[in-house]
């Protein structure tokens, strides 16, 4: 069995017919059928039934095809490291992400990285903690940053945050006048969750429960961000990673300490057994110096009363005046 006769079966599976596939590999229906009958008499497998002309996968070429995208997509991260280095010189960066710390908070460590000046190509994969996590244990991926709600067995890792969560709200929310929340003004209002499983929840439903406090949920959605748009929109108050609720400053949104620490906790994970390129360890520095920066930034935003209106544009204006600066 050839490589080239396992490719061809992928073909088939993707476009669904020979004529397809042919097409798909810039060879003729013929040569596709005479690779899926050597595939098959060199595996000993009937792959596909011939019903009316068409090709039907078996139960067994189902099986055998998650295994074969398993294999193409080692291929394929190999073809796209090659043109990074083709294209640049050092070669690329791939980074995967969990999606409150993908959308502002990379791209700030990005854009003070300037990788273009170090002749590095940044690939920046925003996806679920799970996705991470696999790509990660794959090696299509340099390192990871993910919450702490999987197992870490088989990877190296490292704590990266473990930041408690700030209260985000309208600025005509009942509660936006007081300078701290208290788990008993939680009950009392419109809540927007975060997903059951998601660790910094639990970990807030736990706080709450000790003091006898049930949430009036009326959101549950997966991201952060999207808990923040919620509370601009005047949909109720929620809990966020404070990384997150940065983005936010200067759009109006109000940002308030929590009486209790519901912990936002984010871990840096590596492949076992790879050592880490020189730019990884430059890129980890720059997400440890812009944790700082954001730190600083947010706790300014807590000092002027939560990010009201009234003083988004003073705290914005001074967190430009850093970057700046540096």
């Amino acid at each position: 069995m050839g490589i080239r006769d396992i490719e061809v079966f992928r073909a088939v599976m993707t476009a669904g017919t020979t004529s397809k596939a042919a097409g798909l590999l810039g060879i003729s229906q013929p040569a596709v059928s005479q690779s899926i009958r050597k595939l098959e008499a060199s595996a000993d497998l009937r792959l596909f039934e011939r019903v009316r002309g068409r090709l039907v996968p078996t139960r067994e070429a189902v099986a055998l095809m998650s295994e074969v995208d398993r294999y193409f997509v080692g291929i394929e991260a190999i073809e796209h490291r090659i043109r990074g280095l083709k294209s640049y010189g050092v070669g690329n960066l791939a980074v995967a992400v969990m999606p409150a710390l993908g959308t502002g908070f990379l791209p700030r460590v990005i854009g003070a990285f300037n990788g273009a000046e170090k002749g590095l190509q940044i690939s920046l994969q925003i996806m679920s903690s799970r996705e991470v996590h696999e790509k990660v244990s794959a090696g299509l991926v340099d390192f990871g940053l993910m919450s702490d709600e999987l197992s870490m067995a088989g990877l190296e890792h490292f704590s990266f945050a473990k930041l408690p969560g700030v209260a985000v709200m309208h600025a005509k929310h009942p509660l936006a006048r007081k300078s701290i929340i208290e788990p008993t003004d939680l009950s009392q209002v419109p809540f927007i969750a975060l997903n059951p499983e998601d660790s910094a929840r639990r970990r807030l439903e736990a706080l709450l429960a000790t003091s006898d406090v049930r949430l009036k949920t009326v959101v549950e959605t997966p991201y952060a961000h999207t808990v923040c748009e919620l509370a601009l929109n005047g949909v109720g108050i929620g809990i966020v990673n404070p990384i997150v609720a940065i983005d936010f400053i200067g759009r109006g949104l109000v940002i308030k300490p929590l009486a209790v620490h519901a912990i936002f906790s984010s871990v840096v994970i590596f492949r076992p057994g790879v050592p880490q390129s020189e730019s990884t360890k430059q890129f980890l520095r720059q997400m440890r110096v812009q944790l700082l920066e954001d730190q600083a930034v947010l706790d300014d935003a807590l000092e002027e009363g939560g990010a009201t209106p009234t003083s988004a544009k003073r705290i914005s204006a001074k967190s430009s005046a850093h970057r700046r600066q540096k």
